[in-house]
């Protein structure tokens, strides 16, 4: 008997970042899709929330596209809808240039002539179902739309904070970079300070623990956790002292005035990083690339991310 081969779903991410963010967006998008994208779209098989991603706007899953719009409407005329109300939504391209950006009214217009063509019960207001229509390259497609939540930017809100901790964006978008499949991953951020990293990878659903050698902080932890209606594991332990396996290890390593370290106790760190998980992301402030080879990592992959005149470095290892 011969196999059918289906054609696998294409799915549209409009994206947009800061200027300071792009190497960091880029790199998010190396890891969740194996490719970049120069501009603010980026086309894959590969179907991922868009929620997950601070840099991600939203999702369209190619249902149908043509050449040209009246194409592409003859072929929505074919779509059935049962059972549910939906909405057309024109899902803006970035593009700066004016003959594909169509103005309000156009998009409009272009909205209501799909819907019209639909098979089934249009409803503005409350849709069970969302229709996405937008102009990609030259090309008409059309399919179901999910637009992004900022789930970083409610996490910003939480109870405890530091000046110095990774912001809420960036935490995300590491969490995305080192995890970018999370089934079956067991997942460690053994410096965990104030949970930052923990809070963003709980709320992705993300098998993680958190420990840290400094008691004072992590009552603030588990409060930042509980906030936001996640449960995690924060135990006090140092470092050196983790016997557990991990497939990934997050290491915000410390830069402040409060805990300067040395490169020997660097050192140590990574090779306790080394010691219990196979994959670690590294995020510092200070050039390491010697410490991570001469404790046996390979060096994957690596971002630099500005704020103002502050720099961080994100380093994939392995």
């Amino acid at each position: 008997m011969e196999r059918q081969h289906t054609k696998p779903k294409t799915y549209i991410y409009t994206y947009a970042c800061y200027e300071d963010e792009r190497q960091l967006c880029a790199l998010e998008m190396r890891s969740l899709f194996g490719k970049e994208s120069q501009t603010s779209i980026l086309e894959s098989h590969v179907k991922i929330d868009p929620s997950r991603s601070p840099f991600i706007k939203d999702r369209l899953a190619v249902i149908y596209e043509g050449q040209s719009l009246q194409n592409l409407i003859e072929q929505v005329a074919a779509l059935q809808v049962i059972g549910e109300t939906f909405k057309v939504y024109y899902v803006k391209n970035g593009s700066p240039s004016k003959n594909v950006e169509e103005g309000f009214e156009n998009r409009r217009a272009i909205e209501k002539e799909i819907g019209l063509h639909i098979n089934g019960v249009a409803d503005i207001h409350h849709p069970k179902r969302l229709f996405g229509v937008m102009n990609v390259n030259g090309r008409w497609v059309f399919g179901d739309y999910v637009k992004s939540e900022s789930v970083w930017f409610r996490h910003q809100q939480k109870p405890h904070s530091y000046s110095t901790a990774l912001n809420t964006r960036v935490a995300r978008a590491v969490v995305n970079i080192a995890i970018p499949n999370p089934s079956g991953i067991k997942a460690i951020d053994p410096c965990c300070g104030i949970g930052t990293v923990l809070v963003e990878a709980l709320s992705m659903g993300i098998d993680i623990v958190g420990s840290d050698r400094n008691p004072l902080i992590l009552g603030g932890a588990r409060e930042n956790i509980a906030h936001f209606g996640l449960s995690g594991e924060v135990k006090l332990t140092d470092i050196c002292d983790i016997t557990n396996q991990y497939d990934v290890a997050f290491i915000d390593l410390p830069y402040n005035l409060c805990s300067v370290i040395t490169p020997e106790e660097q050192t140590e760190m990574l090779r306790s990083a080394r010691r219990f998980a196979r994959k670690v992301v590294v995020v510092t402030v200070e050039p390491i690339d010697e410490i991570l080879i001469n404790v046996g990592f390979f060096i994957i992959d690596r971002a630099v991310v500005k704020k103002g005149s502050f720099t961080r470095e994100v380093i994939i290892c392995k």
